[in-house]
């Protein structure tokens, strides 16, 4: 009688699990001070399953955290940026076995870092030149940044900050090694303008926002999309509770077009359903509400290993695995497309760091929808 008992029990207790909320799944991390809030979006490669905002966009005025809400969503700006260049190899323009120089002649003659000592550093000439796909797959040798863009990201314009990542020494020689780096996206950003003849930020509006429904991804939140940026955060002194900051990579105000210059590799405001809806057209092979955005080739390129036998597993713009793909931000936020399953997740918060467990959070959305897409099918 005492097995029957502990089977009932057990077996109502998954159940009650599986029938809560995502609300009031995370309600816990919102009360413990550990998450002050989150959108959370679950959907096919053709439907919104659901959309959850959880907890607040301010802790101090107790602002609800809405489904609108805005995001830093960071260097998710990468695979964006990479579906912008992407077109312009399907229009021919441009191929990704291209030698940088070919758009960007200040890359000739690459010196490559090959000793540092204390007092001394030793340079060579690169061997083998940058191509674009090196430059989007991470593996081009460029630094994270250049020591001019120090302390705010955004405060070159683009052709200034790639010139001078032409003049920086590479750490590594092209094509050996992985190295996570802001100037290489930054600087397909800039051939997107000069081989379109386009400003980057009007190419990126034109051609991907708008086709998309992209409504509120920008570089320059306007000052009523300001009002819908969830506030952020970071653990307090004590590493019990959160104290709000500014994003530190930016300069303020954001609504500033003077002196804040466009980041390919992570400038980018968004919303969960924005982010949506990018995430299903790459699901989709390319196109989104029967308009086609990129090739079948294009999307297989960015979304296939492309660092070789690199142990890192890279695509173009996105991490990528034999299932799926998809990318992360600085604070938090993070996309990701599972194939297999037909499941796209966009969570969205604004964390520089999570007190105890709120890092937990993600997890436990992610849980949540693999069980909602099970029972959609």
């Amino acid at each position: 009688m005492k097995n029957v008992l502990c089977f009932l029990v057990t077996v109502f207790a998954v159940a009650h699990l599986h029938a809560q909320t995502l609300a009031e799944r995370l309600a816990p991390f919102v009360d413990a001070h550990t998450l002050a809030g989150a959108v959370a979006v679950v959907a096919t490669s053709n439907a919104v399953l659901q959309t959850d905002a959880v907890g607040f966009a301010d802790l101090a005025n107790k602002l609800p955290m809405k489904p609108d809400a805005l995001f830093w969503i960071a260097s998710q700006s990468k695979a964006m940026t990479a579906a912008a260049l992407m077109m312009l190899v399907d229009e021919g323009k441009v191929k990704l076995d291209d030698p940088v120089t070919k758009v960007i002649p200040q890359f000739r003659n690459q010196w490559v870092v090959q000793e540092v000592t204390n007092n001394r550093m030793t340079l060579a000439r690169a061997d083998t030149p940058i191509t674009i796909r090196k430059l989007l797959s991470h593996t081009s040798g460029l630094p994270f940044s250049s020591e001019v863009e120090s302390p705010h990201l955004d405060s070159l314009p683009l052709r200034d900050a790639v010139y001078t990542y032409a003049l920086t020494p590479l750490k590594t020689e092209p094509g050996t090694k992985y190295s996570y780096s802001n100037a290489g996206i930054n600087t397909c950003g800039r051939i997107v303008e000069i081989v379109s003849g386009m400003s980057y930020e009007a190419f990126m509006q034109t051609r991907l926002f708008d086709p998309l429904g992209m409504k509120d991804t920008t570089f320059w939140p306007t000052p009523e999309q300001e009002t819908r940026i969830a506030k952020s955060y970071k653990p307090d002194s004590a590493g019990t509770g959160l104290e709000e900051i500014q994003i530190s990579q930016l300069t303020y105000p954001l609504h500033e077009r003077a002196g804040r210059y466009p980041m390919p590799a992570g400038g980018l405001f968004s919303t969960a359903a924005d982010v949506t809806r990018f995430c299903q057209m790459l699901l989709n092979n390319g196109t989104f509400e029967g308009k086609r955005i990129l090739s079948v080739d294009a999307v297989r390129e960015m979304t296939s290993k492309q660092t070789g036998s690199l142990p890192d597993s890279y695509g173009f713009g996105l991490t990528v695995s034999p299932t799926g793909f998809g990318h992360g931000g600085a604070y938090a936020t993070n996309m990701s497309v599972d194939r297999d399953k037909g499941l796209v997740t966009v969570y969205l918060v604004q964390h520089a760091g999570f007190p105890k467990n709120g890092k937990e959070a993600f997890n436990v959305f992610m849980t949540f929808a693999r069980e909602r897409i099970a029972q959609a099918r």
